[in-house]
């Protein structure tokens, strides 16, 4: 029985010479295609040993196209995000605006004068249109782009603590000492950066006094850390930026603030709590503002830093800035982001300020269009989480095509994932929620044959 299993099995040459392994040749190469089909037929082989079956010929052919797809096909995948999530970190964060997109291609498809004084003719700087916008849009006196914010925090307190070799304290609140996603610490930056942790107050309280009274001949800098992920509610108190930025003055020490999410508009206009903007940042004090260029600022992954030109300055000419520094298609893409705020044009060109500012009639009315087209679910009203980190805990009221599916809900949604142009959406009570609030212009087709493809399978 299981030699006439392994006889069945097609040679290599046969599986190369259909039709659908044939076209993928053409698209590589013999030899890398080939390599492919000989792992496929060493699993088939395993699997005969192990159960005595031989997989059909067909099954081996869509196999390799699979593997072929998911090793040499474009990566990431493109998906829709109907999770309602509008900063989704496992989904690529904030989506870029037209703008930003077409900065960041062009960038890449030409030479430019990057690190080129075009009146000189000589060596220029790559930094200094970003500082110019940063400045523009926060008020600074400079700024600077490194790769993500991580990079920013660990660069900036380098640069600080390195500018005077005896001064290597930095004071953070134990509130602060915090951990976000994919274990990154505070303290752990702080020792990688050379800098010495000092930690003042309590993990729920803790006031400008506290962190005056650490202050020693050997203090650096005083350090407040955005939450990111969590709050703290109930008996607490946490000092504003300005108690903090009259100590530093008072004992001429810089502070500097990691605002994490990078917010330059008031989020109180769209029902949030209010996020400390990058320009009340810069003006109550701070000697140096970090933020992150892909969550409420709404472009691509990067770290900005907004501050006085000494402190901008002395962190930019660091040796590890060369390590972080950022690439031309990103900086193209946070310079056309920035130009949308400057523009007054964040709601119309950004992605995420279009979804976080959507009203529940619009986002009701594609949800229903949804329902009718496909004959199946309930529009529900329900809640938008921000995400990445920003404005944590807070929701925006929103309405969700709500599907009890025939089968599991994880199942259905691994079908939609399984779609022609996979749909991501959330699960709750073992139903299926998609929310239109995150769903692009233009997705909503996509949306649609999604459901009916899952349906389909769950079906059969």
């Amino acid at each position: 029985m299981t030699e006439s299993a392994y006889r069945s099995l097609p040679s290599v040459d046969a599986l190369l010479q259909s039709d659908e392994v044939a076209a993928l040749i053409r698209d590589f190469s013999h030899d890398a295609v080939t390599m492919i089909a000989r792992d496929v037929l060493g699993n088939a082989r395993s699997r005969i040993k192990a159960t005595g079956n031989a997989p059909a010929a067909e099954t081996m052919i869509a196999e390799i196209v699979e593997r072929v797809d998911t090793a040499w096909g474009v990566w990431p995948k493109a998906v829709v995000n109907a999770t309602g999530v509008v900063l989704h970190t496992n989904l690529g964060r904030s989506p870029l605006s037209v703008s930003a997109a077409k900065a960041a291609a062009d960038s890449a498809s030409i030479y430019s004068g990057l690190e080129f004084d075009m009146a000189s003719g000589k060596r220029g700087s790559r930094n200094a249109h970003i500082s110019e916008l940063i400045s523009q849009i926060s008020g600074a006196d400079a700024g600077l782009a490194v790769n993500n914010n991580a990079s920013g925090v660990l660069l900036t307190l380098a640069a600080v603590v390195g500018a005077n070799p005896e001064k290597t304290e930095v004071i953070v609140s134990h509130g602060e000492a915090i951990e976000i996603g994919g274990g990154f610490r505070i303290p752990d930056v702080m020792h990688q950066s050379g800098a010495m942790l000092v930690e003042v107050g309590t993990t729920n309280r803790t006031y400008a006094t506290d962190y005056e009274a650490a202050i020693t001949p050997n203090t650096a800098a005083i350090l407040k850390v955005h939450p990111s992920n969590f709050v703290i509610e109930g008996f607490t108190h946490v000092p504003e930026l300005f108690e903090l930025t009259d100590v530093g003055k008072k004992h001429n020490i810089p502070v500097i603030n990691d605002l994490g999410s990078g917010c330059l508009v008031d989020t109180r206009k769209y029902g949030l709590n209010q996020e400390l903007q990058v320009q009340d940042s810069v003006s109550e004090g701070a000697a140096l503002t970090l933020f992150s260029g892909d969550k409420l600022l709404g472009g691509p992954q990067a770290g900005l830093i907004a501050g006085d030109q000494k402190w901008v300055d002395i962190v930019a000419k660091h040796p590890l800035a060369r390590a972080v520094r950022i690439d031309k298609m990103t900086l193209s893409a946070i310079a056309a982001t920035l130009v949308s705020y400057l523009k007054q044009a964040h709601e119309e060109e950004i992605p995420i300020w279009n979804m976080i500012s959507m009203s529940e009639s619009q986002i009701a009315a594609r949800a229903e269009q949804w329902r009718t087209e496909i004959g199946m679910g309930r529009v529900e009203r329900a809640r938008s989480a921000i995400g990445g980190g920003s404005l944590p805990g807070q929701t925006l009221p929103t309405s969700v095509l709500a599907i009890e599916p025939p089968v599991s809900a994880d199942h259905f949604a691994a079908c939609l994932r399984q779609s022609p142009v996979a749909v991501v959406a959330r699960i709750e009570n073992e139903r299926v929620l998609l929310d239109p609030r995150t769903v692009l212009p233009g997705q909503d087709s996509a949306v649609v044959e999604a459901i009916k493809f899952a349906h389909g399978q769950s079906s059969e």
